[in-house]
């Protein structure tokens, strides 16, 4: 069963009575669930339904995670104030994962267990998801993950609601083989993502004619990146692709060295992959122009349903604000969410994992289902940055792209797939 929504309309299936909105920030202290918690088994006791908000709003994470809380929370505020969801008011429980992965997952049990939530919207590095998913998979509950990561993974308790790596990742080597030369310098931080993606790389380079010269990581929040660069001027003397896949702000003292250094994107494009409007903004454009990033959302998308997210994003948190992926992931997870338990008709976990399945929204960049693997169809764009910090779109999918959540360059995954609605399936099963 399908069940095609956007915005407007899931808004104006709630209440027509504003409610008041309920965020509570809890980054800081400890409090018991009481009795205005839901609980993850049943429709939530008393007059809220709790959730969880689990993000880095402090160290080096907090670039580009605190951006996504305020989405989250942009999204509980638009369905609060159309009534909530089974006629309940949710309310938001944010908690600080402090770029910490052992944090991440202490934040988690307290959410879980001392919180009582009935679901979890959280992390964004590969390592904070690893670092709880045994947490969420053990108690048998539920994180919707709004990031595009490595793939190499589908879990029955998680929802990805950013890119896999056939999303994201592989269209834009082929664009790059294509476009920008066929020798590749893979530069990322030092954990689970950058890893696999440079292998799931490194795969399709060998499989379509390209070559990598090379490949360094950072420790995750380490600016050291004159070693990389001169690394990559001894190995690409005359230029070449630089793939990157640092994230946080480690990105800042890459592209300012690089600028220093004299390599610029005329003879050594960068393309990212973990960063979007906001990293340009607060790195600054004049040190990120012509270089590239490949997405399946960007601000400068034109639908009509972006223009009025963009407005009503503006409106909430300042003009000079600017929305990437990431931020329309998380946003729009938590109307797959909401969707998901208006269809179950409760918020027990299994009954909203089971109502998710076929579930379409009209968001931002476009229409999206969510697959029984539990990722979503989405098209898949490529932007080159400006000097406004805003993006060019160069290339763009025909259409929704079907993600892939195991890998077919890898050889151990090739020919894998996942399908959470058929038992017999599951997790991984030979398609």
């Amino acid at each position: 069963m399908s069940i095609q929504l956007n915005r407007r309309k899931f808004l104006i299936l709630g209440s027509a009575t504003a409610g008041s909105v309920l965020l509570k920030s809890c980054a800081s202290t400890s409090e018991g669930g009481g009795d205005a918690g839901g609980s993850a088994s049943g429709g939530g006791g008393g007059d809220t339904i709790k959730v969880g908000i689990l993000h880095s709003l402090s160290g080096t994470m907090a670039i580009s995670e605190t951006t996504v809380v305020e989405a989250e929370q942009l999204a509980i505020k638009e369905i609060n104030a159309a009534g909530g969801v089974l006629g309940k008011q949710i309310e938001a429980i944010v908690e600080d994962g402090g770029s910490d992965w052992p944090t991440f997952n202490e934040k988690a049990i307290k959410l879980i267990d001392q919180d009582e939530v009935v679901t979890v919207f959280g992390c964004w590095t590969s390592a904070s998801r690893k670092a709880v998913k045994d947490t969420f998979e053990t108690k048998n509950h539920q994180l919707w993950y709004p990031v595009q990561y490595e793939g190499q993974e589908c879990s029955k308790n998680i929802f990805y609601t950013g890119a896999a790596p056939n999303q994201q990742i592989e269209p834009a080597v082929d664009w790059l083989l294509e476009n920008k030369g066929t020798e590749f310098f893979l530069v990322g931080s030092d954990y689970v993502f950058p890893r696999t993606a440079n292998t799931i790389i490194k795969a399709q380079l060998e499989a379509k004619g390209g070559t990598t010269v090379g490949e360094d990581y950072l420790p995750l929040g380490n600016s050291e990146v004159t070693p990389i660069i001169s690394k990559i001027k001894a190995a690409l003397p005359n230029g070449g692709v630089i793939f990157n896949s640092l994230n946080g702000d480690s990105n800042v003292a890459l592209f300012k060295q690089m600028q220093a250094a004299g390599m610029g994107p005329d003879l050594y494009p960068v393309m990212s992959v973990s960063i979007a409007e906001e990293e340009v903004r607060q790195i600054g454009p004049e040190f990120l122009k012509g270089h590239y990033a490949s997405w399946n959302y960007f601000q400068s998308v034109e639908t009509p349903e972006n223009a009025k997210w963009v407005s009503d994003f503006k409106a909430e948190y300042g003009p000079e604000r600017v929305t990437n992926d990431p931020m329309e992931a998380a946003y729009v997870m938590v109307y797959f969410w909401a969707m998901a338990v208006e269809k179950a008709g409760t918020t027990d976990i299994d009954a909203v994992r089971e109502a998710a399945y076929g579930l379409t929204f009209d968001a931002p960049n476009g229409l999206y289902t969510l697959n029984p693997n539990h990722h979503l169809s989405k098209a898949v764009r490529i932007g080159e940055i400006r000097e406004d910090g805003q993006f060019d779109i160069v290339s763009s999918s025909d259409g929704p792209v079907d993600p892939l959540p195991w890998n077919q360059y890898v050889e151990d995954t090739k020919g894998k797939a996942c399908d959470w609605s058929d038992p017999e399936k599951g997790e991984q099963y030979d398609a």
